[in-house]
């Protein structure tokens, strides 16, 4: 079986908390593509024991310019395969082109920052 698994992944994001605009290049390591590649027996909750593959890269943003990259699938527990701290993108937001403007916080994600603080290092 021929699997074309990625290599690296490029992300862009602006974490509205912050406010901040990051972008990062993760390589996903070898290691990571033979799990996905590899046919597993798990025993499933709903259908019992079945032969399956990992077949799902989960890629988790957070403040600070935090990038966590997992590797799941059906049945099986999320395994990390990756972690980078992004770079600040000297664009800003939206590639340069809102003067360095972000969009406002939801009322009550705002409330819940004034009161808690950014949670940097939370994960």
């Amino acid at each position: 079986m021929s699997l074309e698994l990625p290599q690296r992944l490029f992300v862009r994001w602006q974490s509205l908390v912050e406010p901040q605009t990051y972008r990062a290049t993760v390589e996903i390591p070898d290691s990571a593509r033979e799990l996905m590649r590899k046919r597993e027996r798990v025993n499933c909750p709903i259908t019992g024991w079945a032969d399956e593959y990992r077949d799902s890269l989960a890629v988790m943003l957070a403040p600070g310019g935090v990038v966590k990259v997992w590797v799941s699938g059906s049945c099986f527990p999320a395994t990390p395969v990756a972690h980078v701290q992004a770079e600040v993108e000297p664009l800003g937001p939206y590639g340069g082109k809102s003067g360095g403007r972000y969009r406002p916080l939801e009322p009550a994600a705002k409330a819940y920052i004034e009161k808690y603080g950014v949670p940097y290092g939370s994960w």
